[in-house]
């Protein structure tokens, strides 16, 4: 959940349109795989997580039925593991939203002016929608109506803002910050006054109809998306409660070629044998070029978490930006709301390792600037999640100022490590894993420095 970094890449160039039985060379159902794969693997994934979220009721990670939020009253831990790279600093609040019958209605509490809170809408495409917090909105009390892209209504009084979802179904995450351990009663009351409701209860009016069950089809897991050519099955079942944007009408024309779309039926064994080694080397050519993005964009800094997540309109469609936000850190925040630098490598370009010695130090006066609070959070590999360690640590970030050790002229050094660095330095102590892992740093509402690239993370150097 912290967000990939990205630079910008052209959208893909359509070249073909026609109808699904045309006839299709190995070339064209590669390339044409290929970029459906990068396309879609956004909606599949976020697709795996809802479901585990919102409908498998069997599922550890399951949270509420949807249209119904589900208060998490603390903060993430290895055990969970349902989403790559969550955030460990704020406790959460979950909302899978069916706007098909009715839009919603949110309601969220007047929240100390000290204490960070979000609210981030997301669609099934993983656009960033819209915001509602402490950055987006202020600290005020505040009602708020979440409609689908069907409702025609008129915005009723008592409502701030109508929020408009591009898809049918939109989750939306919540976060409250939390200071400390102790803080956690606070956090409890500000969660029970987040409230959701149906329009037509808010309005004291009857309920429309409801909508049409859904026959959730079974997620694939995270290791099965990467090579199934049911890949494409799922991604159609997701595709029917989106609507065509305008500006990809061309590009689902050239997808129905592998019926690959909405309402279309995706049956691998349908196709040649040819045809089919086309189509599972085009998602390994995807793979591929997202390898390539990362190592030659993220891991060497060229590339910034700024333009990895936000609206359809900031990305532009471009959708390697959209699958690398996926891959690393899937609901990342739109870059006012936050930002993440990440440490895939050292100052030497090379892989993190437990086994390496790490450090990371912020000069005097040059702590990350923000409105909000910041964090350095820790990763294993290839998991991305949270390391379990005997310190239960997971990050280190600015509320532990206090009592972290500072550096004779005032700077703080962050030891970043499998063993411990010595009882004089464990206070400023990150446990890392003996193997592989990566950080990501968290600015939550940056302060113009961080933003415009005035204030730049600094180097995570490997000792001697």
């Amino acid at each position: 959940m912290f967000g990939a970094l990205a630079t910008a890449l052209p959208a893909f160039k359509v070249t073909r349109a026609g109808a699904a039985d045309s006839a299709l060379t190995a070339d064209e159902a590669r390339a044409i795989a290929k970029d459906a794969y990068i396309y879609g693997f956004p909606l599949v994934d976020s697709y795996r997580v809802q479901h585990s979220y919102f409908v498998d009721h069997g599922n550890p990670e399951f949270k509420s039925g949807w249209n119904t939020l589900n208060n998490t009253a603390r903060v993430y831990t290895p055990d969970d593991k349902a989403i790559q790279t969550p955030n460990s600093d704020t406790p959460y609040s979950f909302l899978g939203a069916d706007l098909r019958a009715e839009p919603l209605v949110l309601t969220v509490p007047a929240v100390e002016k000290e204490r960070y809170y979000s609210l981030q809408f997301v669609d099934m495409y993983t656009f960033n929608f819209a915001y509602v917090g402490s950055r987006a909105t202020g600290s005020e009390a505040g009602t708020f109506l979440l409609a689908g892209p069907g409702w025609k209504g008129e915005t009723p009084p008592g409502i701030n803002a109508v929020i408009r979802s591009e898809t049918e179904f939109a989750f939306v995450l919540y976060r409250t910050q939390m200071f400390d351990p102790a803080d956690i009663e606070n956090v409890k009351k500000i969660q029970a006054g987040y409230r959701v409701e149906p329009l037509s209860s808010f309005l004291g009016q009857p309920a429309p109809a409801p909508a049409a069950a859904v026959d959730f089809i079974t997620p694939l897991s995270a290791a099965d998306e990467k090579t199934s050519p049911d890949f494409y099955r799922v991604l159609n079942f997701i595709l029917q409660y989106c609507p065509t944007h305008p500006s990809e009408t061309a590009l689902m024309q050239r997808f129905a070629d592998l019926n690959i779309g909405a309402g279309k039926t995706f049956d691998i064994t349908a196709f040649s044998p040819e045809i089919q080694k086309a189509i599972t080397d085009g998602m390994a050519d995807a793979w591929a070029a997202f390898k390539e993005h990362k190592e030659t964009e993220i891991d060497t800094g060229k590339a910034s978490s700024a333009d990895a997540f936000g609206t359809r309109e900031f990305l532009k469609n471009d959708y390697m930006q959209r699958m690398s936000g996926a891959v690393l850190g899937i609901y990342g925040n739109s870059k006012d709301e936050a930002l993440y630098p990440a440490y895939f490598v050292d100052d030497q370009k090379k892989p993190l390792i437990g086994s390496g010695h790490y450090t990371l130090r912020f000069e005097p006066g040059q702590l990350p600037p923000v409105n909000a609070f910041w964090s350095l959070t820790l990763y294993e590999l290839p998991s991305s999640l949270l390391y379990a360690n005997p310190l239960n640590r997971y990050l280190i970030n600015s509320p532990m100022l206090p009592n972290l050790q500072k550096d004779a002229d005032g700077g703080v050094t962050l030891y970043v490590q499998h063993e411990s660095p010595g009882p004089d330095k464990e206070a400023n102590w990150l446990p890392a894993p003996s193997g592989p892992f990566f950080t990501a740093m968290r600015l939550y509402w940056p302060k113009p420095d961080a933003l415009d690239g005035k204030w730049k993370a600094p180097p995570m150097r490997r000792a001697n």
